[in-house]
């Protein structure tokens, strides 16, 4: 799985250099976006045969709610035993259960296409071996799954559509906006029963080997929409994915993943866009973000799964994306415990009052991690809600815990905000350091409510940097 591009030289173990000399962390920054090259160069994207496998062939009909997830799984199987090709979903509405992807195989919806998956939970079972929130378990079915494939795409002009709202999956999540009335089954409250996410919680604090984590429908744990888990070159392009269950794209412990051009639509609950998960060599470009929660948000596991897995997310790329609706744009964590290294996001629109933050790096003790080398360039906001940068080492107001997380190594260069209460704002802890070397150049911050709030953090620098018209001088 690890093979490839390796980056000591990002390491910046001359990092401290950047508080001495301009020229220096200029340097540094050029060299850093060379890298980011040689990481795209390495990305290998699958290739598919000449081969077609039309879903109506093998019985799936349009427009009825006669699901067709069984004709479509047949097409690719055999288009798979057929050494690969295109399964193709022609234009029109198809009703489906999950669906489970193999190797070679590429899902293509024409334009007009539109899958409307189930949102009864009982056609998501038996349960497979996924993770959720970071936490390793056996849990309902994604509504797209692969494991342990190589060479699989879903692209095309089409949209998936999960069908999820306020009268099913969401209110799982176990809030009256969403849904949740008193007596429902949801994560947050079965009544007598213990909520599903504490179970799985004290299971993973316990060590209970992942085989014996079996979650039920009433553990209320939804389902991500596309998880590809632990596979080599994986490709979305050019869908639309709308009202998703949970996170709408998860890649997990996969290498040379490719989003490209993909709009995502979905405000419900824990609706992140994409959440690539401990995978290496990731590019995510042209893509349009309105989201229930973070945007992009790059994980690696929580607490003893994420430390027993040690598998970083590395060599991200992030470019030309788009924006709206979110908690976060550009974000690392929460789930990070087996780090994250190396990724360079640039050329991006962000804007909506409705977007908490630009860029954010949140963990906690007990998650712990170290987070470096982050380079972010060229970047133009709206407006955000709270702050263009926002590094949280008190995520769900953890104070106190044996896994210290490590920061280091981020430069910001050329971001341009016309509104947010705050520009930067680190909160670490002040009785150990463990934020080190940031350095924000050639960016303007307006109409800022409260500037910038900096706690904890060593060789935080500021080179021509405005704050509301007025060129900021501190270096703390």
């Amino acid at each position: 799985m690890r093979k490839g591009v390796n980056f000591p030289l990002i390491t910046l173990l001359t990092a401290c250099l950047l508080i001495v000399s301009n020229l220096r962390a200029a340097d540094i920054e050029k060299q850093a976006w060379k890298q980011a090259g040689k990481v795209l160069k390495s990305i290998k994207e699958p290739k598919f045969p000449d081969r077609q496998f039309s879903i109506r062939d093998f019985g799936a009909q349009e427009g009825v709610e006669d699901y067709s997830n069984t004709a479509i799984n047949q097409a690719i199987l055999e288009c798979n035993k057929q050494g690969g090709g295109k399964v193709i979903v022609p234009a029109g509405n198809f009703f489906t259960g999950p669906i489970e992807l193999k190797s070679n195989v590429c899902l293509h919806l024409e334009e007009g296409a539109v899958l409307k998956f189930s949102t009864n939970p009982d056609d998501y079972l038996p349960v497979v071996l996924s993770r959720w929130e970071g936490w390793d378990c056996y849990n309902l079915k994604p509504l797209i799954y692969a494991y342990k494939q190589e060479n699989i795409a879903i692209t095309g002009k089409g949209i998936l559509d999960g069908q999820a709202s306020s009268d099913n999956w969401w209110p799982w999540k176990g809030r009256k906006e969403y849904g949740w009335k008193e007596g429902m089954l949801s994560q947050e409250w079965n009544g007598s029963k213990e909520a599903g996410r504490n179970r799985l919680a004290r299971m993973e604090a316990g060590e209970v080997p992942v085989e014996e984590r079996i979650m039920s429908i009433e553990d209320c744990l939804r389902p991500p929409f596309f998880q590809p888990y632990l596979c080599k070159n994986v490709l979305v392009q050019g869908v639309t994915i709308n009202r998703s269950p949970f996170w709408l794209l998860h890649p997990l412990l996969c290498e040379n993943v490719v989003i490209r051009g993909v709009t995502m639509d979905s405000h419900g609950p824990n609706n992140d866009g994409c959440d690539p998960e401990s995978c290496k060599n990731v590019l995510i470009e042209d893509c349009y973000f309105n989201t229930g929660d973070d945007c992009i948000a790059i994980k690696s596991g929580r607490n003893k799964d994420g430390f027993r897995w040690n598998t970083p997310a590395e060599n991200t790329i992030v470019r030309r994306c788009v924006m709206k609706d979110g908690h976060g744009g550009v974000v690392i964590g929460s789930e990070i415990s087996g780090g994250c290294r190396n990724v360079w996001a640039e050329d991006c629109q962000m804007d909506s009052p409705n977007l908490d933050r630009i860029v954010r790096l949140k963990t906690n003790p007990l998650r712990g991690g170290t987070i470096e080398n982050l380079f972010v360039r060229n970047i133009q906001v709206g407006e955000c809600g709270e702050s263009v940068m926002r590094m949280e080492l008190k995520y769900e107001r953890v104070t106190k815990g044996p896994n210290m997380p490590v920061l280091r190594n981020v430069i910001l260069n050329n971001i341009k905000s016309n509104k947010s209460k705050y520009g930067v704002w680190i909160d670490g802890y002040t009785d150990h350091i463990s934020v080190h070397d940031i350095l924000i150049r050639n960016c303007s911050f307006n109409n800022v409510e409260k500037g910038n709030l900096i706690i904890g953090a060593e060789n935080v620098v500021f080179e021509e940097v405005f704050l509301n018209g007025e060129k900021v001088e501190e270096q703390p």
